[in-house]
């Protein structure tokens, strides 16, 4: 053990010494690191859940995408059926998330991990971001994740949280927005952020796009942001005992 001991502190000593070595072990160690990431990606079939294939061709989860049929619009999906593009209140929503910097507070990724699942619920899949630009993960928690809030509460709290957050949650450190309830949404601009969604590849279609200035008429900004966060962790029926990681 001894000698063990002073080899492995020679070794140190001159990694110390060395700037040269150090340098070529760092580049070593870091080289052997990304090919164990990236040799995966060679021989998986697929990285992502909507794309996995069964030996005999098919889907191996044909329900974490909504198969949209044919005539029917973002309305006449259901909770549960599979991960669409956001309604345009829902996008408009997102939008507002973004420009208050909700995901400097609040990530939306729910890490694989014992202790995630029993406060959050399942783990997140890369699938439920396919839509997403950007993606909301974020790293940073001084609130709760919100991958899986749709539906945890009554859309009355969430307006009353996002109104004066300490008068439910006292030690909440969460600004209030009370300006969400006077602000509204503008229709027509929906329409373009819709159209540039479609453009990054988000399924939009021409109806989707067309029903965006009534669906939002009326609505304000308050409207936008319950209803984007009523569908978080919403859009995908878990089942029991089934490993969604490929």
């Amino acid at each position: 053990m001894a000698t063990e001991n002073s080899r492995w502190g020679k070794f140190q000593q001159v990694m110390e010494k060395n700037i040269l070595a150090l340098t070529l072990m760092v580049a070593l160690v870091v080289s052997v690191g990304g090919i164990v990431e990236i040799v995966p990606l060679f021989y998986l079939d697929s990285t992502m859940e909507d794309t996995a294939r069964n030996p005999d061709g098919s889907a191996k989860f044909p329900d974490v995408l909504w198969q949209r049929g044919e005539g029917q619009t973002l309305a006449d999906w259901k909770p549960g059926e599979g991960v669409r593009p956001y309604s345009a209140l829902e996008l408009a929503g997102r939008d507002v998330y973004q420009r208050e910097g909700c995901y400097l507070c609040h990530s939306q990724m729910i890490r694989p991990f014992r202790d995630e699942r029993e406060r959050y619920g399942h783990y997140s899949l890369a699938v439920e971001s396919k839509y997403d630009h950007p993606f909301q993960w974020g790293s940073k928690r001084t609130g709760p994740d919100l991958a899986r809030v749709g539906g945890k509460y009554s859309d009355e709290w969430h307006r009353q949280h996002l109104r004066d957050p300490r008068a439910l949650v006292p030690e909440s450190v969460m600004p209030r927005y009370p300006w969400f309830d006077e602000a509204s949404i503008d229709g027509t601009g929906m329409q373009a952020r819709m159209r540039a969604m479609r453009m990054l590849g988000v399924p939009y279609i021409d109806a989707d796009i067309e029903a965006a200035p009534a669906l939002v008429e009326g609505k304000t900004e308050m409207d936008a942001m319950v209803a984007y966060l009523q569908v978080l962790g919403t859009m995908i029926n878990f089942r029991e005992g089934r490993d969604y990681r490929e």
